[in-house]
């Protein structure tokens, strides 16, 4: 089994990313910036943010980090993304999901201009997506297609198989790999909740993409021989061997699926590291604008 090694991978990206910036400085040219927003305490919202501070002084990158209390007010909050519009030194920005549950995420995501959303998730990224024109893909599924791409991993006339329709992961994913091109030009069948007979579809996938939550609920009985696996999942699961208590798990059950798929990512390690080196993409695309 070939395992898809995203971080791996998405350290080779940076080092390109670091490269580009390198020659951008010696030109006297613009320097990336990436601003992120951080409201509240979320222990996965400070790792996923740190990690991506982090990612962009490795490259060069200026990164600035606003964090605010979970008690913002949502008219508070879009005064900052006000700002960050108007900000000429921003190339791009993030609101980091999820939000305390008194802010309207779909409000906020309305308020941020699409020339800056490095994140791809405001509709007018969405629609030119979806129409194939231009525009800053959502971080993960461009992540996973990237890495479906440098791995050398034939989508075309494959059976893919999404399980998950949310707007960050399942939904755009099917979009990018039913429309032309490469990766791309897959059948895809897209599975959730009220899917009935779930093994039917999963035993039919060449590629299979799990982003549904659940943690190792894909096991070897519903995947067919030789099939790839995008584990898209990260969950936290008791484990009262390891020091911590607890282990990260994808959706799909990794030890279980080793003997009988050609090739899996790994979690962690595997989409997560992608993720971050795609927004790095989309801010350096929106720099050069």
């Amino acid at each position: 089994m070939k395992v898809l090694d995203g971080k791996a991978l998405a350290a080779t990206i940076k080092e390109e990313l670091k490269q580009e910036v390198d020659t951008i400085r010696l030109a006297g040219g613009k320097i990336p910036h990436l601003a992120a927003v951080l409201v509240g305490e979320d222990p996965a919202s400070q790792v996923y943010v740190r990690n991506k501070v982090k990612s962009c002084e490795m490259v060069g990158f200026q990164s600035s980090l606003i964090r605010r209390p979970a008690e913002i007010t949502q008219t508070e909050l879009l005064e900052i993304v006000d700002e960050l519009n108007k900000n000429p030194d921003i190339d791009g920005f993030i609101v980091q999901l999820p939000l305390p549950k008194h802010l309207d995420e779909n409000t906020i995501n309305l308020a941020i201009d699409p020339k800056k959303d490095v994140d791809g998730f405001t509709p007018v990224n969405i629609g030119m997506m979806t129409l194939g024109l231009p525009s800053y893909l959502p971080a993960t599924p461009n992540g996973i297609v990237t890495m479906l791409d440098r791995y050398g991993i034939e989508t075309s006339g494959k059976e893919v198989v999404v399980l998950g329709r949310s707007n960050i992961v399942g939904t755009p994913m099917t979009i990018l790999l039913s429309r032309k091109g490469n990766p791309g030009n897959a059948t895809v069948t897209m599975c959730h909740s009220r899917t009935k007979d779930l093994a039917f579809h999963t035993k039919r996938a060449d590629i299979l993409i799990a982003a549904i939550g659940i943690p190792e609920m894909v096991t070897a009985d519903m995947v067919k021989e030789g099939a790839v696996i995008i584990d898209v999942g990260i969950n936290r699961v008791e484990d009262a061997s390891r020091k911590r208590g607890y282990r990260l798990c994808g959706d799909v059950d990794y030890a279980g699926l080793e003997g009988k798929v050609a090739a899996m990512t790994p979690v962690p390690g595997g989409v997560g590291p992608m993720t971050i080196v795609s927004l790095m993409m989309n801010t350096l695309a929106a720099s050069k604008r």
